[in-house]
């Protein structure tokens, strides 16, 4: 189609940006949505190398899927009626264990501590203010956040269940969707299209499966050590709810165990003194020389090998465009760049 003069030039390009602007507020507004098929696709990548491995092992495919999405639903079961409430049921005693430590720190030795130390500096007066302004808070304003994170948490868990039912769906057609994608390439180029996207999807699983393995370990290991210490006395609280989040933290790469490990720190001085402290601390340096040595380069073998910078600004850009779920959907996503990256465009620029 050819246009003749600059109206109707300028007309038709016009409509192009309208249109684009439209596609781009469709895909903003759907944009969680978006995110948990994301997360639930990505999901479903890390369990087709389990049902792969079980039908090298001469198991029926019907049989693979099955078993893995009963074990899969029952690891999610165990998840939300197992450790969450024990979870919920730490946070709460921890919650209520604050403000008795702030009064204490406020009125107790660290007043003294303050007063003595600082002479020229009115620590009383600030303190009292403090405890002032803890009194004339707007306790309905209060009320109103716990209202929106009470929201945000029940949004955080619909979202989950919705990841659940889309990763049961994907992983038992997950065959289907590549077929039906492959289609959509033309003939001649289908070959090397099918090769690259098998490489994906298989480095892709290898990497979810291996971020996932890491984390339990973490958490296992942080369990079994936090039991020990209270064998030999060594006090730790809420230990079930730092495990936990040590679990947590090492399902995201690079990052994920050292933020826990600060967290995780942080918690045990504040409930249990820098004693214990001081052997989590212990216990995470020696852990994390133990994944980054040992179980991280084994685990993630066969796995696209993301460089760290990559990693930092994947999740930032992700979770800033899609909170926590697009933070941890962007690392997968990295991956298959990379591996994009490595296996067309490097390949082409060495033959030009």
């Amino acid at each position: 189609m050819r246009i003749h003069n600059a109206f109707g030039l300028g007309l038709f390009g016009g409509l192009g940006v309208l249109v684009a602007i439209a596609i781009g507020g469709a895909v903003t507004s759907l944009s969680q949505v978006l995110t948990y098929v994301g997360a639930a696709l990505f999901i479903a990548l890390g369990l087709d190398p389990i049902i792969s491995w079980l039908e090298a092992r001469k198991v029926p495919r019907w049989a693979a899927i099955l078993i893995v999405l009963v074990a899969f639903a029952g690891i999610i079961t165990g998840l939300v009626f197992a450790i969450l409430p024990i979870v919920v049921d730490q946070i709460a005693k921890a919650s209520e264990a604050i403000p008795p430590l702030v009064q204490q720190i406020i009125n107790g030795e660290a007043r003294q501590w303050l007063i003595e130390r600082l002479p020229s500096v009115p620590v009383g007066d600030i303190l009292d203010g403090v405890i002032k302004w803890f009194e004339t808070l707007d306790y309905a304003s209060i009320a109103g956040g716990a209202l929106n994170v009470g929201l945000s948490i029940l949004t955080g868990v619909t979202g989950a269940i919705i990841v659940v039912i889309l990763t049961l769906y994907f992983t038992s057609s997950i065959k289907g969707l590549k077929r039906a994608l492959y289609k959509l390439v033309p003939a001649s180029k289908r070959p090397v299209f099918i090769d690259l996207a098998e490489q994906i999807s298989h480095s892709i699983g290898r990497f979810v499966i291996g971020q996932a393995t890491l984390g339990v370990a973490n958490g296992i290991l942080s369990s079994l050590y936090f039991l020990l210490l209270a064998a030999f006395g060594v006090e730790v609280s809420y230990w079930p709810l730092l495990a936990f989040l040590a679990m947590l933290g090492s399902m995201i790469p690079l990052v994920g165990t050292i933020t826990a490990t600060v967290i995780n720190t942080a918690l045990v001085l504040m409930f249990d003194g820098p004693g214990s402290a001081i052997a989590v601390v212990i216990f995470y340096l020696v852990y994390m020389q133990l994944e980054a040595y040992v179980l991280s380069p084994r685990i993630m073998a066969q796995a696209v090998q993301v460089p760290g910078a990559v990693v930092v600004i994947a999740a930032i850009a992700g979770g800033t465009l899609l909170g926590l779920l697009g933070a941890l959907v962007a690392i997968p996503t990295a991956a298959a760049i990379i591996l994009i990256f490595n296996k067309v465009i490097v390949p082409k620029q060495d033959a030009a």
